[in-house]
C-alpha cells in the first residue's frame, strides 16, 4: 500500500507587512520541511482577494481555499490578539472555508501571538471556540507568544531559543497526532475498503 503523504495547510490572520504571525509561522513551515512526508501550503491573506460575507463577489478565491482546506490532513490556524481576540483576517479566512464548514473533522493546531505580557491566551480560546463550533478537532496545548516584538528581529529570526523550540513545536504536536491517529485509521479504511472488493 503506498504511503500517505501528509498535507498541512497553514492560515496566517494578518496582512500587515512584515508581521509577526507570519515571522512565527514561518518558523513552524520550517520546521515541517524536516518531515519528508509532510508537504505544506500557506495561506496568506494579503495575497488574497477576500470579500466580506454576504456581499457580492467573485467565489474563485473562496472555491480556491476550500479545496485547499479539504485536501488537506490538517490545519494550523495563527493569529495575532487584537482587542482581546483573534484578528478579524483569521476569522475571515474561516469564513471562506464555508458551512458546513471544510475545517470539519481536521485537525487544528493553533498559534498566536501579542505584544503584551500575557500573550494571546484570550484569542487562542476565543479562535478554539469557532474552530470547534464548525466541528474541527483543535488539538491541546495552543502556542502563545508574549512580547512577540521583542522575540523576532528585523529578518525574521527568533531571539529566544525557548520560545523557538515551542513554536516549532505546533509542527511537531501536529504531525505527531496525525501519524498516531489520523494515519492509522486511513490505513484501516483502505484496508476494509480493499477487503470488500
Amino acid at each position: 500500500m503506498e504511503k500517505e503523504r501528509i498535507r498541512i495547510v497553514a492560515a496566517v490572520g494578518s496582512v500587515r507587512p512584515g508581521n509577526f504571525t507570519l515571522k512565527a509561522m514561518n518558523l513552524v513551515l520550517d520546521e515541517m520541511g524536516r518531515h519528508r512526508d509532510v508537504e505544506t501550503q500557506l495561506i496568506d491573506p494579503a495575497k488574497l482577494k477576500m470579500a466580506l460575507p454576504g456581499t457580492a463577489q467573485d467565489n474563485s478565491t473562496m472555491e480556491a481555499l476550500q479545496k485547499m482546506v479539504a485536501e488537506a490532513t490538517g490545519v494550523i490556524l495563527a493569529t495575532p490578539e487584537y482587542h482581546g481576540s483573534y484578528s478579524s483576517v483569521i476569522k475571515l479566512v474561516i469564513e471562506h472555508l464555508g458551512f458546513p464548514s471544510v475545517l470539519s473533522g481536521k485537525p487544528v493546531a493553533l498559534l498566536g501571538v501579542a505584544a503584551g505580557s500575557i500573550g494571546a491566551i484570550k484569542a487562542l480560546e476565543h479562535l478554539r471556540s469557532v474552530c470547534s463550533h464548525v466541528g474541527a478537532i483543535v488539538l491541546p496545548g495552543p502556542v502563545s507568544v508574549a512580547a512577540v516584538h521583542k522575540v523576532f528581529d528585523d529578518q525574521g529570526r527568533c531571539l529566544d531559543p525557548g520560545i523557538e523550540k515551542r513554536i516549532r513545536g505546533v509542527a511537531t504536536n501536529l504531525v505527531d497526532y496525525i501519524r498516531n491517529t489520523v494515519c492509522p485509521r486511513v490505513a484501516l479504511e483502505q484496508m476494509v475498503r480493499a477487503d470488500s472488493k
